[in-house]
């Protein structure tokens, strides 16, 4: 479902970042191929230096569609970004992905709070996180990254979701299944 990052999917990465739909949601808007292959060498370097975690977004055949990264990790807590190409849309990659991403976030890496920082305009990903039963709304839990991120307009809704939230929920959820 996720791995590692690697230079040799930024080929079919590419194409599916630059679809109409997608594009606008990036958080890394690459003009060129090789501009996307110098972003994703960046990525796997800052990931060396634990201030990036970044993932490749898998479908059931192996092939890459997507990516999900935290980004600025500053004392346990960072902020999310994720993109699905539009041939995957809606058919739940974007939640699977983010369960285990953030089943690794949280017991691998020791984080202890994401923050999902989404544009109001954007329907797609606030629906995707709200289907989310551990993430919260945040702009008042949170006032002062909520400015941070609209330090010019209020651009930007944000959410996050809690080490301990998630653990309890998805704990809660491997229960009923396997009642």
């Amino acid at each position: 479902m996720i791995k590692k990052r690697n230079l040799q999917e930024c080929h079919s990465l590419f194409n599916l970042l630059n679809d109409p739909e997608v594009f606008p949601y990036v958080r890394y808007k690459c003009q060129s191929y090789e501009e996307y292959l110098f972003v994703t060498k960046q990525l796997i370097v800052e990931e060396d230096q634990q201030t990036c975690i970044s993932r490749t977004i898998l479908n059931e055949m192996g092939h890459p569609i997507g990516t999900i990264d935290l980004y600025d990790i500053v004392n346990k807590a960072g902020f999310l970004a994720t993109w699905i190409g539009a041939p995957y849309f809606g058919k739940g990659y974007n939640q699977r992905a983010k369960e285990s991403f953030f089943t690794e976030l949280f017991l691998t890496h020791h984080i202890e709070t994401v923050f999902l920082k989404i544009r109001k305009q954007n329907i797609r990903s606030k629906k995707a996180v709200e289907k989310l039963p551990y993430a919260k709304f945040a702009n008042d839990l949170n006032p002062q990254i909520y400015a941070s991120i609209n330090h010019t307009q209020q651009l930007y809704d944000l959410y996050q979701v809690e080490r301990l939230d998630f653990l309890e929920i998805s704990e809660g959820m491997q229960h009923e299944v396997a009642t």
